[in-house]
C-alpha cells in the first residue's frame, strides 16, 4: 500500500473526498516558460552549458520559521503540486538548516517542521510521486555547501541585496547569513536540480548558484546543470502586505493583520480583508502601479477563485471596494477552508507525518549520495562512501 493511500485511509471519509478532489482539480494558472523552454529538450531533459543533458528535476524549499501565509501557499506550495500533476520530478524540502540563521527554539522548530509537512500533504503533494523531506536529514546539503563555499567570494555574497538588508539590522552578523545563498545553491545542485520555482526577488540567489556551477566546471569539469527559474505569470510571487501594499506579504511583518495565514479561521480572514489598506476611489480596477492596494485584492481573488484579472474586475462592476472586499474574503475562505481541515487532520497524526518525512529523506539521500560522490571525486576529495543509513544491515 502506498503512503498516500495509507494516509487517506486514516482520514475521515469527508476529508479523504476533499483530498482526492483537490489533488485532481485542474486550474488555469500557468507558468512563465520563456526562460525554461529553450532549456528543455523534447524528451524532458535539460541541456547543460557544456552541451550534455540532465533529466528535468524541480527542487524547492520551505523555511519553517513562522506560519505560512497565502503568499507562501499560492507562490510555492500550490505551484509544486501543479508541477507534480503535470508530471515533473518534484523535490520539496523543509529548510530547517536555513532557519538557524536566526535563533530558534529547538522543540518549536521541530513542531513547525511537522506543520509544514501537514500543509504540504494537505495541498496535494503525493509522497510517492514527489519527494518530501527535511533538509537536515540529508547531510550532503551541508557537505556540498562547504565545497561550494570554497568557490564563492566574500565580495559577491556581501553585495547581495537581501544580505545587505538583513545584516544592516544586526549588531553581530552570523556567517551563516552570508553563506545562505551558497547553501541554497547546494540544496539545488546536490540533486542536480534543473528548475526552481522562484519569485523575481529570488533571482539573484539563483544567479549565485549558476555562477558556482560555472566556477566548478572551470576548475574541475562539468558536474551540474545550470538551474533555471520557473517564474509565475499569475502574480503569486507579488502578493502584497494588507497593511502596506508597497511591500510584499511577509511572515516577519510585525502587524499580524498584514498577512492571511493558512491556519486563519474564516472570521479572521474576513476581518483582515476588511481592514486591508486600499484608497479613496470606490470602483474596482486592476492597476498595480497606481492602485496597489485594490490590485492586491484583485490578485488574491484571482488566485483563490482561478480567474484572470479582467474577469475579476468585470465581476466587480458596480461594487465599491468595501463590497468587493466581501467577495475576495469569500473566495479565500472557500479556497483555504478545505486545506485547513485536511492539514488539521494530518497534524493530529504526527507519527504518520514523521514516517512520510523519513521515507522522503531516504529517497533524497540516495540521490544526494550519488551526486556528491561524483562531485567529491572531481574535486580530489577522498572517495565519498554512502552514509550508513543507506545500508540494510550495519555491522556493530
Amino acid at each position: 500500500m502506498s503512503i498516500l493511500s495509507e494516509l487517506q485511509l486514516k482520514l475521515s471519509p469527508s476529508i479523504r473526498f476533499m483530498t482526492k478532489s483537490f489533488i485532481f482539480t485542474k486550474r488555469r494558472l500557468k507558468f512563465f516558460s520563456t526562460t525554461s523552454r529553450p532549456f528543455c529538450s523534447k524528451n524532458g531533459s535539460a541541456a547543460s552549458d557544456s552541451g550534455g543533458e540532465w533529466p528535468r528535476r524541480v527542487v524547492s524549499g520551505l523555511q519553517p520559521t513562522g506560519e505560512l501565509h497565502v503568499g507562501n501557499y499560492f507562490g510555492a506550495l500550490r505551484r509544486c503540486v501543479q508541477l507534480q500533476e503535470q508530471g515533473d520530478d518534484v523535490m520539496l524540502f523543509i529548510a530547517d538548516l536555513h532557519a538557524l540563521t536566526v535563533r530558534q527554539d529547538g522543540q518549536l522548530l521541530q513542531e513547525r517542521v511537522l506543520d509544514m509537512a501537514a500543509l504540504a500533504l494537505a495541498a496535494g503533494l503525493d509522497p510517492e510521486r514527489s519527494v518530501l523531506f527535511v533538509q537536515s536529514a540529508v547531510p550532503r546539503h551541508a557537505e556540498l555547501c562547504w565545497l561550494l563555499a570554497c568557490l564563492a567570494t566574500n565580495a559577491r555574497l556581501a553585495h547581495l541585496p537581501q544580505y545587505k538588508e538583513k545584516s544592516a539590522t544586526m549588531k553581530e552578523v552570523p556567517i551563516g547569513l552570508m553563506l545562505y545563498p551558497v547553501l541554497q545553491a547546494a540544496d539545488i545542485l546536490v540533486y542536480r536540480g534543473t528548475h526552481v520555482p522562484v519569485g523575481v526577488d529570488q533571482l539573484q540567489h539563483l544567479q549565485v548558484a549558476s555562477q558556482l556551477v560555472r566556477t566548478f566546471r572551470h576548475r574541475y569539469g562539468p558536474a551540474f546543470p545550470t538551474p533555471r527559474p520557473l517564474l509565475p505569470d499569475d502574480g503569486s510571487d507579488r502578493i502584497k502586505s494588507l497593511r502596506d501594499p508597497s511591500k510584499k506579504m511577509s511572515k516577519s511583518e510585525p502587524d499580524p493583520k498584514s498577512r492571511i495565514l493558512l491556519t486563519d479561521s474564516d472570521e479572521t480572514i474576513s476581518l483582515k480583508i476588511r481592514k486591508a489598506v486600499t484608497d479613496f476611489t470606490p470602483e474596482v480596477t486592476y492597476e498595480p502601479e497606481r492602485r496597489p492596494g485594490v490590485s492586491n485584492l484583485v490578485t488574491l481573488h484571482c488566485l483563490a477563485a482561478d480567474k484572470l484579472p479582467e474577469e475579476a474586475v468585470e465581476e466587480a462592476a458596480g461594487l465599491s471596494t468595501a463590497q468587493y472586499k466581501r467577495v475576495v474574503a469569500g473566495a479565500l475562505c472557500d479556497a483555504l477552508a478545505p486545506l485547513r481541515a485536511r492539514a488539521a487532520a494530518l497534524r493530529a497524526r504526527p507519527a504518520t507525518l514523521r514516517h512520510v518525512l523519513r521515507h522522503g529523506a531516504a529517497r533524497a539521500r540516495l540521490r544526494a549520495d550519488e551526486v556528491y560522490d561524483h562531485v567529491a571525486s572531481r574535486a580530489g576529495l577522498t572517495h565519498a562512501h554512502p552514509h550508513p543509513s543507506q545500508h540494510d544491515k550495519i555491522p556493530l
